[in-house]
């Protein structure tokens, strides 16, 4: 796809980067046939390839409308276009120059302005968990479109949970060491999952320290337009981490919250330009790994450490692939595969497996109708799933490894929603 620079946007390093990824779209429009909005709404400019015009135009001097900044929004930057393109375009690169140099031109309503000022800045807050409580409470009598996004009370951890288990963190010290990420909203919404991941870590003989000084991975700032504020939080992990790295303590980086994975798997790119941070984020980057990438490799110590080696005393597991797993990262099979080796019966959902759950980061706020049309198709496919053959004496859980996902989905139904990680927690024998 061959794009001239407007006069305007000939010095415009954003712009140019596009214009470049630009260059190997060949317009097939294999990537609609996966497009999950584009399957909702039915119009080009709701798919990739239409979005790719839009941004072509802009870049060659076509006014940005308000029209043009929707259509971008809609995008859940799944990634699945990616999977599916022939040509390996880059699109979610392109569409954060887009939408980055519409927002420069087309003023947003207050409101929304609003709701993405707060998300910006409240996401990575220390005062998150507080302000989860205070919603629990006002949840009653805030608009609907806002409810669905603030857990109750009956679907948040149990209060023994929230003091005992999810505050358990491992104190053996091992010889092989990882850093964990604890992310943002996890530590609030489900404090077990970090607690758990460091139990099965550390019931394997690897040991979980979390980094001083590091914060939000910078994915909320980036993908919401605030590239400057979301590289500073970037360069503020890689100096945070940098140390245990140069120490050679640290066998890898772990990830338990896709989407954070993702982005930090992207930190070299990110910062490739800038000569003091360019090759320590390009080797914080190969050393980032999701915890399900581990997974294939713990098996043999796992299966001696967990208990009810009868599957009929487990529940019947069904998997979610988060976006930014399997179309970001490319981790397709590790997690199902890993678990049934460990004796537990997973389900998945083969024809529509790759599509979006809506969650998409705060992709469930910005576009409400969108993400619970897009939630409610998932969650049919995957009770359907699991209605598949006689019912499991210990009931359904369905996993998955994003916390977005999990909250979005745990919002839709009463089946229990958990990360992978907690399930397999669940099953180790103590000590």
């Amino acid at each position: 796809m061959y794009t001239a620079l407007s006069p305007a946007l000939q010095d415009d390093e954003r712009a140019q980067k596009a214009q470049q990824l630009l260059s190997s779209c060949v317009h097939c429009g294999f990537c609609n046939a996966t497009c999950p909005t584009y399957q909702l709404l039915g119009n080009e400019l709701d798919g990739p390839r239409g979005r790719l015009y839009l941004i072509k135009q802009v870049l060659e001097g076509a006014e940005a409308t308000r029209e043009t900044q929707q259509h971008l929004d809609r995008c859940l930057t799944c990634r699945n276009c990616e999977t599916t393109c022939p040509s390996g375009v880059n699109y979610v690169r392109i569409l954060d120059v887009g939408r980055e140099i519409v927002d420069e031109r087309v003023e947003r309503p207050r409101g929304e302005r609003l709701r993405r000022w707060m998300l910006r800045e409240g996401l990575g807050s220390p005062l998150l968990s507080t302000a989860v409580k205070a919603g629990q409470t006002l949840r009653p009598l805030m608009p609907a479109s806002l409810q669905k996004n603030i857990p109750t009370r009956d679907q948040a951890p149990p209060r023994s949970e929230k003091l005992g288990k999810a505050h358990r963190w491992p104190i053996r010290e091992h010889a092989r060491k990882v850093l964990l990420l604890l992310g943002c909203v996890q530590p609030s919404l489900r404090p077990n999952i970090n607690s758990a991941t460091a139990r099965v870590l550390d019931a394997v003989g690897i040991q979980s320290l979390v980094g001083d000084g590091v914060g939000c991975c910078g994915a909320v700032r980036l993908h919401l337009g605030d590239s400057e504020k979301g590289l500073k939080q970037v360069r503020q992990n890689v100096d945070a981490w940098w140390p245990h790295i140069q120490s050679g303590e640290i066998e890898r980086i772990v990830m338990n919250v896709s989407g954070c994975g993702l982005t930090v798997k992207q930190y070299g790119e990110l910062l490739a330009d800038e000569p003091y941070y360019a090759k320590r984020a390009a080797a914080i980057s190969a050393m980032t790994v999701d915890v399900s990438e581990l997974l294939p490799s713990l098996v043999p110590d796992l299966a001696l450490r967990l208990r009810d080696s009868d599957s009929a005393s487990r529940p019947t597991l069904v998997w979610h692939a988060p976006c930014t797993l399997q179309h970001g990262q490319g981790v397709t099979s590790a997690v199902q595969t890993s678990l049934r080796e460990l004796g537990f019966v997973v389900r998945q959902d083969d024809l529509g497996g790759h599509l979006c759950c809506g969650s998409a980061g705060t992709y469930s706020v910005l576009q409400p109708e969108l993400s619970q049309q897009l939630r409610d198709a998932r969650l049919r496919d995957l009770h359907a799933l699991a209605a598949d053959g006689p019912p499991p004496s210990a009931g359904h859980v369905l996993i998955s490894a994003n916390i977005g996902c999990i909250s979005h989905l745990q919002s839709g139904t009463q089946w229990p929603v958990k990360h992978w990680v907690e399930v397999l927690d669940d099953h180790l024998v103590s000590g």
